[in-house]
């Protein structure tokens, strides 16, 4: 049982099959499954059942997976202690979808230009399920809003946010809970630090939504906004990605609309691949964008 097969072995279990698993491995479809094969001879039992296509996790499947993420895991930092501190191996990315769409893109493409040899890896999770994946070690690092509540992080200021929110381009102006006139909330899963701010936001004022209606992007929240179903907290950052914005309105929160993204970490975690990311943060604005056009901004109209 070598560290090759036991790396097969979890693509195969994290990729769903041997199909994806040798798409992802580069190696030929035989050759993964000659491998696995070997792996159950030299423990003598079956670590997955096969039915037809589908391969499940038998017991000892699952006991021997537990054991070759932390093994490999070992694998790496014994790598990266003996190793110069050079950025190389795989780097392992959660980010808040805002900030993937709206702020990555630029960092991670100079990042790939000045550590090629690095295999960045990037999932978007919001922030109360990133934290999660750090806490599992299932990613390296994390862009999450701060603050973070947890003490065992290193964390590195990356973005300032502006939060607004989006309504109906008649949409009177908003400054209480009051103004939303029971709209419902349009919003992303339980676990999004921007919804938790919405929510805080609301409480403040004694109040609560008259009803959440969860969506799986910004683009659906925004176009919803805009048809008037129902009202969104948004950072002008993901507005300005626009180019054809539906006509809204724009309410500022004021300081409790001001976010600060950052990247966190366990220090055992640090390797010379991740802090040349946060090092590279430095080169690249902080400041949050201003709203596209197709908004209307009471702020700015009332100024």
């Amino acid at each position: 049982m070598d560290l090759a097969a036991l790396e097969i072995f979890r693509t195969v279990v994290e990729a769903g099959g041997v199909t994806r698993a040798a798409e992802r491995l580069h190696r030929v479809q035989s050759n993964v499954t000659t491998r696995i094969r070997q792996l159950e001879q030299s423990l003598g039992v079956d670590l997955f059942v096969r039915d037809g296509r589908r391969m499940v996790l038998t017991p000892a499947g699952q006991t021997l997976f537990e054991y070759a993420c932390r093994i490999l895991q070992l694998a790496d930092e014994a790598r990266q202690a003996v190793q110069p501190a050079h950025p190389q191996g795989r780097l392992r990315i959660a980010s808040m979808e805002s900030t993937a769409a709206s702020r990555l893109p630029h960092v991670l493409a100079a990042y790939h230009r000045a550590w090629p040899c690095v295999e960045l890896e990037l999932v978007t999770l919001p922030t109360r399920q990133a934290l999660d994946a750090l806490r599992r070690f299932e990613v390296d690092c994390a862009f999450v809003a701060d603050p973070l509540g947890e003490p065992d992080l290193v964390s590195r200021a990356a973005f300032q946010e502006e939060l607004v929110i989006v309504a109906s381009a008649g949409h009177p102006p908003i400054r209480t809970p009051a103004d939303v006139d029971r709209a419902p909330l349009l919003t992303f899963e339980a676990g999004c630090n921007y919804r938790t701010r919405f929510d805080h936001w609301y409480a403040q004022s004694g109040q609560a939504p008259s009803r959440v209606i969860q969506l799986g992007s910004y683009h659906a929240i925004v176009t919803c906004a805009a048809a008037g179903i129902g009202v969104a907290i948004v950072p002008r950052s993901v507005l300005a990605l626009y180019r054809n914005l539906p006509e809204l309105s724009l309410h500022p929160l004021g300081d409790a609309g001001r976010v600060t993204t950052v990247l966190a970490w366990y220090p055992s975690m640090a390797s010379a691949a991740l802090i040349a990311l946060a090092d590279l943060l430095q080169d690249f604005p902080a400041t949050s964008d201003t709203g596209g056009p197709g908004t209307f901004d009471h702020t700015r109209a009332a100024a």
